[in-house]
């Protein structure tokens, strides 16, 4: 099927960190979506996609929906946003199922994207259902039944055992997957949090990447380094804070598509181009 965008760009929507199921081959990006295998090209403003997927699940997956016009300018507050929005033009969050993506920030913590990669992939093969090419994500069904051990060997190390429990959680309806939905962010973020293996950091990514609370602001490494770097002067408070103190002020800075904010910011760091201009200053919406 051939889709018509703007504000599209498909390398950098699936090379920015979000997702870990995606691979290059040529101008071909291949995963797996909802239990079926997805080819997709860019040819100019057309998303070209092989798939047994329909084009509503596609447009929904990609967030080809959102306004673009409307986010970008809410979130170009200042010279370095202004920059990356001109480099990075077209990079959308991905709409992801929540079981899925829960996991797999699970299985992130303290790893490298390649290591991440690796991880999420044997866990698929180990698993998955086989589609011919490659494997299905696992249901909390069949992790369920599984060991601590057996998950060990599929380089998740000491994340098995909190994945494992939170597998049995769903299997047996003691987490509800569809309750964040309605909550409002900051509930929906304590729902998450009071599982075992679960902190701020894989809360806010899942909310901001499954459940579309766009305000989430996940914050890592990377992103206490360029936020430190930018709008250091703003983020005063305790160290031991610090992750909540950048979060309450991107939301207010950034307001609500703080997330995509958060995603530009996070994919000047991985890229290796961060060149963003040094001389920034904040908006005067900030000094009001």
């Amino acid at each position: 099927m051939h889709i018509r965008t703007k504000d599209f760009d498909l390398e950098s929507t699936l090379d920015c960190g979000q997702v870990f199921r995606w691979q290059r081959n040529g101008e071909w990006w291949t995963g797996v979506v909802r239990g079926h295998i997805v080819r997709a090209r860019q040819d100019g403003c057309d998303l070209v996609v092989d798939t047994g997927l329909d084009r509503d699940s596609i447009v929904r997956y990609f967030r080809l929906d959102d306004d673009m016009p409307e986010i970008y300018s809410r979130i170009n507050t200042d010279p370095v946003m202004n920059d990356l929005i001109h480099r990075f033009r077209g990079l959308r969050l991905i709409r992801q199922e929540p079981w899925e993506c829960l996991i797999s920030y699970m299985a992130s913590s303290c790893k490298s994207i390649p290591n991440i990669k690796d991880s999420i992939s044997n866990l698929c093969r180990q698993y998955g259902d086989d589609l011919g090419g490659d494997f299905s994500f696992p249901t909390a069904e069949v992790l369920a039944r599984t060991t601590e051990n057996r998950l060990r060997k599929t380089k998740l190390g000491f994340r098995s055992a909190n994945i494992l429990e939170v597998a049995r959680k769903v299997d047996r309806g003691g987490l509800d997957l569809g309750a964040p939905f309605e909550l409002e962010y900051g509930e929906a973020g304590e729902l998450l949090m009071g599982m075992r293996g679960i902190g701020p950091k894989i809360a806010d990514c899942v909310l901001l990447f499954a459940y579309d609370k766009l305000e989430a602001f996940p914050v890592d490494t990377h992103i206490l380094s360029v936020m430190d770097e930018h709008y250091g002067r703003f983020l005063v408070g305790p160290k031991s804070r610090q992750s909540g103190i950048i979060g309450e002020f991107a939301r207010s800075y950034f307001g609500q598509y703080a997330g995509y904010a958060q995603q530009y910011l996070f994919y000047s760091r991985i890229s290796g181009d961060s060149a963003i201009p040094v001389n920034c200053e904040p908006s005067e919406k900030m000094l009001q």
